[in-house]
């Protein structure tokens, strides 16, 4: 039985770890080439078997704040198998605190890998999508570009600009047969979460942050990839502009007691 994939080449940034991985090795389960894309070298154990599973898979290293790098990947990828019909943008950084407190430079880093890194891919993946007469963009956001967090500052900025960047470009490109979706994640055990949570501080209310989750615990990484697949493909063939929360209830309203 073929896969919901099975011939589509998929673009997935920060397919190292994380979210990125687990969708790469997703995408792979379903017959996708996965075209990956990660500041990082070498991948966790989820890349690794993603390329077992698709060997033709292939990995470029570098940074999508870099213009130069992101377009010598997708135009590699472009190369390497003939085409992209699928981009992931997982690729994401933390950072906040209240803005008196936050410096211009820590500002920029956020906000240039979470919304310009974003940006970047589909400037450059975008016409690879419009020479296969169309193809699916998912955004991974966050429930913080729904909904404000103390100290988010900067991260909430730059998720709520993914998320409506999310549905300029479903408006944009709607009529070229391409779809353009955002997942908006809880809180997922990944890397990035550990090290935000190994902070003395950030410990003290992890247990409150997982009990605002209305299913009682904190997402994997596989929960968040099975909502991209779907996103990414023909199921999905009449859903567009959509930033969909997959956060265990997180934003479904205040739990008091019980």
């Amino acid at each position: 039985m073929a896969g919901r994939l099975e011939g589509k080449v998929a673009f997935i940034t920060g397919a190292g770890s994380g979210i990125g991985a687990a969708c790469a090795l997703r995408f792979a389960e379903e017959g996708a080439v996965v075209a990956g894309f990660d500041l990082r070298e070498e991948g966790e154990e989820d890349w690794h078997e993603a390329q077992r599973v698709a060997p033709a898979s292939s990995f470029a290293c570098g940074d999508v704040r870099d213009e130069a790098a992101v377009r010598g990947a997708i135009e590699g990828a472009v190369e390497a198998h003939g085409g992209i019909d699928i981009v992931v943008n997982s690729a994401g950084v933390a950072g906040g605190g209240p803005v008196h407190l936050l410096e211009a430079d820590d500002w920029d880093q956020v906000m240039d890998v979470n919304l310009k890194g974003t940006y970047l891919v589909a400037r450059h993946a975008v016409p690879a999508l419009l020479a296969r007469g169309g193809g699916s963009i998912v955004h991974v956001a966050s429930v913080e570009g729904l909904e404000g967090f103390m100290g988010g500052s900067v991260y909430n900025a730059s998720k709520g600009g993914v998320v409506l960047l999310t549905k300029n470009m479903a408006i944009d490109y709607a009529r070229s047969g391409i779809r353009v979706n955002a997942v908006c994640p809880g809180f997922i055990e990944t890397p990035l979460f550990r090290s935000v949570f190994a902070h003395e501080g950030a410990r003290a209310f992890q247990e409150q942050i997982r009990e605002a989750h209305q299913l009682g615990r904190f997402g994997r990484p596989i929960e968040i990839a099975n909502a991209v697949l779907f996103l990414a493909s023909d199921e999905a063939s009449f859903v567009t502009g959509v930033a969909l929360p997959v956060d265990g209830g997180y934003t479904a309203g205040h739990r008091f007691g019980g």
